[in-house]
């Protein structure tokens, strides 16, 4: 033996001897193996590490024999190597705390969906849908682990805190793309379940009010269930499979959970964080039952306290200190307190955050003196040397609070007032003086000569500081310091709904400086037909002040705030009353035009009373208007036809409106033919005279003339220069569903000029069955009206199943997900959600060929062969077809147990054992070989076996397209 061959020896006879790492492949080839090696004392793979070792290779993808990659396949080594991570789990006792800092997120939840499976958790089935009472213990059990991580209980909470990122070095610039899919595949999962966090959160609640103990999983159920599946879930072996969860502990660790996320939906509402608090409570009591992270449990409880202004006895409130710190929290600054407790709440707060406090105090306490009658103390006055502008603010909050109680008296009232002047007087600083001049209080309880004074005082005073100060150059020529009450005021005017406050700042405004201040906000807009009225008024503050009224009564009406609608263009009709009649019938429109659409608005929430009389006459009296030079808004005449066709005044519209104005006003021209139509919808084919008269009229409206050019992107400039006619078209359908079915076959009519693409819907007979000219129309246009019509339907009336109908064709061009969700949804409501057999003049053979059409364009060919069954007579041949697929991206053999055609099952069990796909060739031929299905049975049995398969299998694709 050479030297350095013994040195090699010695060498290595000194190191330690480390076993050899356990490798995934040998538990698969001797499964008692596994259990031997987590119970070893360091088992290398730790449980977790193996865990990710074995979901990694039991859903690797294979290739197929064309070399395509296929999703991993369901055999019998990816089930047992699933199975083996689930026992290193129980090996764990599955602590989600373990569990969740060594496992990602994907994993984790590839694992607890594993769970799931095995536990026999009904699929299809919300979690929130199950009684937990009545399941095996093992399924709750595995409902609520599941319940417990998703959707934020665990994983968003735990998501929610920032973590800290590091920067890649060069030898991991290779695994960027591999980390960006991760973290892709996390935020999608994360987004699942934070929509589901309502339902966990229902599901984690409801196993509160369970007082029986649980089991969950553990090496001896999932070894069980490994022999013979109908065991190991506490079903068939015993009512304690698997290791017992008491019910104190299980408690403890819901409360917990539930407490985390109730705490983190504080920031966005405050007040859920009383739940949070409450849910700690439980868990603090009874603490001994369970392993929590007491730190953070701590931590919890301190900010709940804090947060909530709880007190505890045990707490430092029964101090003077800790009295001031509580009423800060509950911003109660009205009670007295002696300074010597002011000095020590200052003494104690090292950081002056109290000082704002120790002003709030003074100023409750001036206020009180003000009301009772006593002197301002000293500490008052010296506070209105120098205020904030803060403290103003809070002295004024206080001061109107004080005076909101009931029953106050003319005298509180005046000592009030008496408070507010001296307090103007006191202030050096102008601009804290007009921020008290220009509150509420300030103009109901002064009167009119002491707000002259006071102004005047003020203005004088403004006048004198500047006198010293260097003038800016201005175009206003306005004093420098004056630029900062007047910004103060612009504010003011720009949040304040209160007509009078707003002429009064208005007037303050143009005493200080002479400048348009309807432009102060940018938003406020006006209608183009009306601005040159407004600005000849030549009196400037009336100028600006009609403007302002009605841009804010505008932009309310927007809102949908009619209150204050009203209010401000009360108020401005009231003002131009006095000197213009035009601007008069202005306003008496603007407001007719508010109350018809506070009408509709109320409509559209479920008021279906019908208007008062007094509103229709109005729309009467202002559609046979004789206009004279006076500025008129096209939206105001649309709207009051609209208003007309969806109350169904169509004896007006058809009869007693005068032939003058249908010759002269053409949207009553196209009221009266819609009202007219609507009328003989129900009569015979030949008394159908003015739907072909309105059929003309609005495909004039569509079409395109010879000047009309094609803009750059393609579209025909007709959809801007002809809105305003398309307009009344699409208002026709706010709030009557008569009116909207019968323009949407209109536009229907007119669109479908390929067969393909033909859209169905009600009363489309009525229409000619073709166009003359139909190139000359613009279909574009009509598409996107067709689309903006049949959706503004549904949101008023989303259960009428011709329009969803009419959805899903739209969406059958090219949106085949959607158009799957609109059918099943026609076919809800009108079965009770599949509890009936739908009707068939809904689900006819065209909807039916186009819900297979979308099955097999989303790759569902499985669906396609269930669906094929569902025609007047089965297509054998699609569904054989459909079945010879091998990229299904359905569940495949979950729906072989809602096919009842024979032929079909029979052609499955030879396709399987041609594939040797032995598993689901059992499947279908469990499904064969249910008594209902045998053919010598009696048609009414085979029928109801039918009926019976359809409305499961409608049901379970209403859960996978809704």
């Amino acid at each position: 033996m050479s030297a350095e061959v013994a040195d090699r020896e010695a060498l290595s006879c000194s190191r330690p001897c480390t076993p050899p790492q356990a490798s995934w492949f040998e538990f698969l080839l001797d499964p008692s193996l596994l259990e031997q090696h987590l119970q070893g004392p360091h088992p290398d793979p730790s449980p977790v590490q193996l865990i990710v070792q074995l979901l990694e290779q039991a859903s690797k993808p294979s290739v197929n024999e064309q070399n395509q990659v296929q999703p991993p396949a369901d055999n019998r080594r990816n089930r047992t190597l699933k199975l083996m991570a689930l026992k290193a789990a129980a090996h764990l006792t599955w602590d989600l705390k373990v569990l969740e800092k060594g496992l990602t997120i994907p994993v984790l939840n590839m694992l607890l969906n594993e769970l799931l499976c095995v536990s026999r958790v009904p699929p299809g089935v919300k979690h929130v849908d199950l009684d937990l009472s009545t399941l095996p213990p093992t399924t709750a059990m595995a409902v609520l682990v599941y319940n417990r991580w998703s959707v934020a209980i665990r994983t968003i909470v735990l998501s929610s805190f920032p973590e800290k990122q590091t920067k890649p070095g060069p030898h991991q610039l290779n695994m960027m793309s591999l980390v960006q899919q991760e973290k892709e595949l996390t935020e999608n999962i994360l987004s699942v379940l934070k929509e589901q966090a309502t339902d966990s959160i229902t599901v984690l609640e409801g196993a509160l009010n369970i007082k029986k103990d649980f089991y969950i999983h553990t090496l001896r159920t999932l070894d069980l269930l490994a022999a013979d599946p109908s065991t190991a879930n506490g079903e068939t072996e015993s009512s304690t499979a698997g290791l017992r969860i008491s019910a104190d502990h299980l408690h403890c660790q819901v409360h917990y959970d539930l407490g985390g996320i109730y705490f983190q939906q504080g920031c966005s509402d405050p007040s859920v964080y009383e739940k949070a608090r409450e849910h700690f409570r439980m868990l603090d009591s009874s603490a001994s039952f369970c392993c929590v992270d007491e730190q953070r449990l701590a931590g919890y409880w301190s900010a709940c306290k804090t947060l909530t202004g709880a007190s505890d006895p045990s707490d430092s409130q029964h101090t003077p200190y800790g009295q001031i710190s509580c009423f800060m929290r509950n911003h109660d600054y009205g009670l007295y307190i002696p300074l010597i407790y002011v000095c020590l709440c200052v003494l104690n707060d090292r950081d002056g955050a109290l000082e704002e406090v120790c002003h709030k105090l003074c100023v409750c306490n001036a206020v009180r003196d003000a009301l009772e009658g006593g002197v301002l103390g000293v500490s008052f006055h010296q506070l209105l040397l120098k205020p904030s502008k803060n403290t103003i603010s809070f002295l004024l909050e206080v001061c109107a609070r004080s005076m909101d109680k009931e029953h106050r008296s003319e005298t509180c009232k005046r000592k009030m007032a008496l408070f507010i002047k001296s307090v103007c007087n006191r202030l050096e600083d102008v601009s804290l003086a007009f921020m008290v001049s220009s509150h509420k209080l300030f103009m109901e309880l002064l009167q009119d000569e002491e707000k002259k004074i006071l102004m005047e005082q003020m203005r004088k005073s403004s006048a004198t500081v500047n006198l010293s100060a260097k003038p800016l150059p201005s175009f206003y020529d306005i004093p420098a310091s004056a630029s900062v009450n007047i910004s103060q005021l612009e504010q003011q005017l720009i949040l304040s709904l209160d007509p009078l406050h707003i002429r009064q700042i208005l007037i303050e405004l143009q005493g200080m400086a002479e400048r348009p201040f309807w432009r102060v906000n940018s938003k406020w807009e006006v209608p183009v037909d009306y601005v040159n009225v407004i600005l000849a008024i030549k009196d400037n503050l009336t100028r600006d002040l009609v403007y302002i009224l009605m841009a804010k009564g505008l932009h309310c009406i927007s809102i949908k705030d009619f209150a204050h609608a009203r209010q401000l263009f009360t108020a401005c009709l009231e003002l131009v009353t006095e000197f213009s009649p035009k601007l008069r019938q202005v306003m008496l429109n603007e407001l007719l035009l508010m109350e018809v659409r506070g009408h509709e608005a109320g409509a559209a929430e479920g008021n279906m009373e019908r208007p008062p009389p007094d509103l229709v006459s109005r729309v009467r009296g202002y559609l046979e208007m004789r206009i004279h030079d006076l500025p008129l808004r096209q939206i105001v005449g649309e709207e009051c036809v609209v208003f007309m066709l969806n109350w169904r005044e169509n004896e007006y519209l058809t009869l007693q409106v005068p032939q003058s104005l249908v010759n002269s006003n053409p949207y009553i021209k196209l009221g009266q033919l819609i009202a007219s139509t609507c009328k003989e919808l129900p009569g015979p084919k030949e008394s159908r005279r003015t739907a072909k008269e309105l059929w003309e009229v609005v495909v004039q409206i569509c079409s395109v003339s010879s000047q009309h050019k094609r803009s750059s992107d393609g579209r025909v400039s007709l959809l801007k220069q002809r809105a305003s006619s398309l307009g009344i078209l699409i208002g026709t359908i706010m709030g009557k569903s008569y009116f909207c079915g019968l323009i949407d076959v209109f536009f229907i009519s007119i669109s479908q000029d390929d067969i393909v693409n033909e859209v169905t819907a009600e009363h489309i007979s009525i229409w000619p069955s073709s166009l003359a000219n139909l190139q000359s129309v613009d279909v574009e246009a009509v598409v996107v009206t067709l689309k903006e019509l049949v959706n503004y339907a549904l949101s008023l009336n989303p259960n009428n199943q011709s329009w969803l109908c009419t959805q899903a064709d739209i969406y059958f061009g090219n949106q085949y997900s959607a158009a799957m969700h609109y059918y099943l949804q026609a076919g809800t409501v009108c079965s009770d959600y599949f509890t009936k057999s739908v009707p068939p003049d809904v689900y006819t053979d065209q909807v039916l060929k186009r819900m297979i059409k979308c099955c097999s364009l989303l790759n569902c060919h499985t669906q396609v062969a269930v669906l094929c069954q569902f025609l007047r007579e089965v297509d054998y041949m699609t569904a054989f077809k459909a079945l010879q697929e091998q990229n299904s991206h359905d569940s495949m053999d979950s729906f072989y147990g809602y096919i009842w055609d024979v032929t079909i099952l029979e052609y499955l069990t030879y396709i399987h054992h041609k594939r040797g796909e032995g598993d689901k060739r059992q499947v279908a031929i469990k499904a064969i070989g249910q008594t209902e299905l045998n053919s010598s049975n009696p048609e009414e049995v085979l029928q109801l076996a039918a009926q019976k398969r359809k409305k499961k299998f409608l049901q379970a694709l209403a859960k996978l397209y809704f």
